[in-house]
C-alpha cells in the first residue's frame, strides 16, 4: 500500500503527464493500485523500433520517490527480455543512484533513451536490426492478442508455464490485461490488424484471395516486406519470377548475347587466318 506521500506524488505526476505528455510516451496508473503503472512507448523514427508499440509496467515502492520502481517491458522488442526486471540506473537495481527529483516522465524518457542505445545490462538482449524491425511491425498484434494462439508456439513469443503471472501479466492471456489497461488503443489495434490482414494466430499477413483487388498503402507495403504476404496471384507469379531471375548468374541471363558474341569473334578470326593463308 502506498504511503500518503507516495500517493500524492504519483497522483500529481499523472496529472502532469495528462497536461504535458512526453513525446512518444503514454502512461497511467492502474485503477486498482496507484503503485502499478502501465506505459506504451512508440518506437522512435529512424530506429529499428520505428512505429512499434511497446507496452510495459512500472511497479513503484510504497516509499516512492525515495526509492525507484522496477521496470519491465512485456512486448517483444529484440532489446529487452519480456516481463523481466531491467537493470538500469533509474530502476530498483540501483536504489542508491536514484534521485527523488526524477519523475515518471523522467524514468520513461530514460528508458526510451536506453532502448535506443546498444548498452547491455541485466534484462537486455542483442537482437539484430532486422529482428527488431520484425518485432516492431507486429507489436500491435502481440499486445492485443497476447502473442496469438496460446496452444501453439509463435516465433518471437517466449514460452512460459501455463498460468504463470509475470509482473501482473498472465502469459497467454489473449491480450486481456492490455485490453483492460488500454481499451481505446486495443480497439485501434484490432482495426489495424483487420485493415492490414494480419493473421490473429500468427502475426503474419494473410495471402490475398484470387481476383481480389488490393490497394496497398505505403504502410501496408512496408508491412508486407517485413512480415511477408502477397498482393494477389499475379504478384505471387511475378515474385516467383523475380526470385528465379535473382538467383540466376549474370552469364546465364546474358547467354544469348554471349553466344552471338562468340559467333562474331569466330567469324572474324576465321577471316583473319584465312586471309593469312591466302597471302602465303
Amino acid at each position: 500500500m502506498a504511503t500518503n506521500a507516495a500517493h500524492k506524488r504519483l497522483t500529481r505526476e499523472y496529472q502532469n503527464i495528462q497536461r504535458n505528455p512526453p513525446p512518444l510516451i503514454d502512461a497511467h496508473p492502474s485503477e486498482s493500485n496507484i503503485l502499478e503503472w502501465h506505459y506504451i512507448l512508440t518506437g522512435a523514427p529512424q530506429t529499428p523500433y520505428e512505429g512499434g508499440q511497446y507496452w510495459g509496467t512500472l511497479i513503484f515502492p510504497s516509499d516512492y520517490p525515495f526509492a525507484p520502481p522496477s521496470i519491465m517491458m512485456h512486448t517483444p522488442s529484440g532489446r529487452f527480455q519480456t516481463s523481466t526486471r531491467l537493470c538500469l540506473s533509474i530502476s530498483d537495481f540501483h536504489p542508491k543512484s536514484f534521485n527523488p527529483a526524477w519523475s515518471v516522465s523522467t524514468i520513461l524518457i530514460g528508458l526510451m533513451s536506453f532502448m535506443n542505445s546498444e548498452e547491455m545490462t541485466a534484462g537486455s538482449i542483442g537482437g539484430t536490426p532486422q529482428e527488431r524491425k520484425f518485432l516492431a511491425a507486429r507489436s500491435r498484434w502481440w499486445n492485443s492478442t497476447g502473442g496469438g494462439s496460446a496452444s501453439k508456439p509463435v516465433p518471437g513469443v517466449q514460452a512460459r508455464s501455463k498460468g504463470l503471472s509475470l509482473g501482473n501479466i498472465k502469459a497467454g492471456d489473449g491480450g486481456t490485461k492490455f485490453k483492460a489497461e488500454f481499451p481505446e488503443v486495443h480497439q485501434e489495434n484490432l482495426a489495424w490488424i483487420e485493415q492490414h490482414r494480419i493473421d490473429p494466430a500468427t502475426g503474419r499477413m494473410l495471402p490475398d484471395e484470387e481476383g481480389q483487388e488490393i490497394h496497398c498503402s505505403p504502410e501496408t507495403k512496408a508491412l508486407r516486406r517485413i512480415l511477408g504476404g502477397s498482393t494477389g496471384v499475379g504478384a505471387v507469379v511475378q515474385g516467383g519470377q523475380a526470385a528465379r531471375y535473382a538467383g540466376q548468374g549474370w552469364i546465364w541471363r546474358q547467354k544469348l548475347w554471349i553466344f552471338a558474341g562468340c559467333v562474331v569473334v569466330y567469324v572474324m578470326l576465321a577471316r583473319i587466318f584465312g586471309e593469312g593463308e591466302g597471302i602465303s
